[in-house]
């Protein structure tokens, strides 16, 4: 059974993209029953969305050309349509449409790669819509008080991986040690790394400002457990090869310095004075006392201050790497 398009203009205001008009005689007049008696899609959604007493619609903007069509049979069916909102598409970097190709295509894929709930919720509520300012980390709270349909935008939001590493990062910068111990014991046990000895929130503290995922904060926790294998990279080992004959006798200027600190006063604070101090005295520059330091605890250059690198990985471990 086919529905007789009237013939007239089928227009409505669509929340984002305003005033939308299409001509009857522009339509084909479209299949609403198949030969078995079963309803299509066009006639099925109406005809629930009428059942449940929907008030507004919300969808992709792909769906604009049901929407005259949706909008004929409410008529005919003698109801008021719905307001409807069409959102705009999300692409890809490349401008495609999302699919498969671009990765991860499950939320769970998301989570497994280090990204938190909290960001990517923050993230995908910002494609397409603004919260009235340039703000852009956005609390669940505040999206639900700032949201309105007039807010989103009419063009096609990007996906960018980037970004949404870069707003994970900030999260991980933001939350509590105590927030990310799940989700960083998730990513350990994935590793296969032991951790059930550790005080882990310490040395999560410590690391999570210089990391974009959950996994980057897992293999920085993990560097810094006992017992750990440290594996220099690619700079660390262009460090120790600028460094010369140079790095072995500045190590171990800092490892005696430190090893003067006994294990109740192994503080941040005493750790940093003690190296400050040996290098004054040893007329280096603070760099060549602390890289090295640097180097033998983690295998690169980059970490938290050194200072606290040593008080996180504790006296007996730090020693023993610098040996």
């Amino acid at each position: 059974i086919r529905f007789a398009v009237p013939d007239e203009e089928i227009a409505w205001t669509d929340a984002v993209h305003g005033r939308i008009s299409w001509q009857g005689r522009d339509l084909d007049d479209f299949i609403i029953l198949r030969s078995d008696g079963s309803a299509i899609y066009n006639l099925a959604v109406v005809s629930d969305d009428i059942a449940m007493r929907i008030s507004h619609v919300i969808r992709g903007d792909d769906h604009v050309s049901n929407t005259p069509k949706q909008i004929a049979l409410y008529r005919a069916l003698g109801h008021q349509p719905p307001v409807f909102a069409h959102v705009p598409m999300i692409l890809g970097t490349d401008g495609k449409k999302l699919s498969k190709r671009h990765g991860a295509t499950a939320v769970g894929d998301y989570q497994d790669q280090g990204i938190l709930p909290a960001a990517m919720r923050n993230f995908l509520a910002l494609l397409g819509w603004s919260p009235g300012n340039d703000d852009e980390i956005v609390t669940m709270e505040e999206m639900i008080t700032r949201f309105s349909l007039e807010a989103i935008q009419s063009k096609p939001a990007v996906f960018d991986p980037a970004k949404l590493e870069w707003m994970n990062g900030q999260y991980l910068s933001m939350l509590p040690a105590s927030e990310l111990h799940d989700p960083v014991v998730r990513q350990l046990e994935r590793m296969g790394v032991n951790w059930h000895d550790a005080a882990l929130d310490p040395i999560i503290d410590a690391v999570k400002a210089r990391a974009r995922t959950v996994t980057s904060v897992a293999e920085q926790v993990a560097t810094r457990l006992p017992g750990a294998t440290v594996v220099r990279d690619a700079k660390g080992e262009a460090l120790v090869a600028k460094m010369g004959e140079r790095f072995a006798p500045c190590l171990a200027i800092a490892r005696d310095a430190v090893a003067a600190v006994p294990e109740s006063e192994w503080t941040a604070e005493a750790l940093e004075a003690a190296m400050r101090d040996v290098a004054t005295r040893e007329e280096l520059k603070l760099g060549d006392v602390m890289q090295p330091v640097r180097v033998a605890l983690t295998g690169g250059t980059v970490s938290e201050p050194v200072n606290e690198l040593l008080a996180v990985v504790g006296r007996e471990e730090s020693l023993r790497r610098m040996q």
